[in-house]
């Protein structure tokens, strides 16, 4: 193999790395936004639970129902 076409395999074979590269940094970065919206909805649900928990316990004991 000449040296030329030695160079050319080289470059060929770093522009499908460059590639590679860029694709799992695009893939990597989508996963990162997800998981900054999931982390966002779980402070979002654990404050709802907090404050429905705090109404329950606010309200002390419940009267029985109506049919009792």
């Amino acid at each position: 193999m000449s040296l030329e076409a030695r160079i050319v395999e080289l470059e060929m074979r770093q522009a499908f790395q460059d590639d590679t590269l860029q694709a799992l940094s695009d893939e990597v970065a989508g996963q990162n936004r997800l998981i900054e919206r999931l982390q966002l909805q779980i402070a979002e649900l654990i404050k709802r639970h907090e404050e429905m928990v705090g109404q329950y316990e606010a309200g002390g004991e419940e009267p029985p129902p109506p049919h009792y």
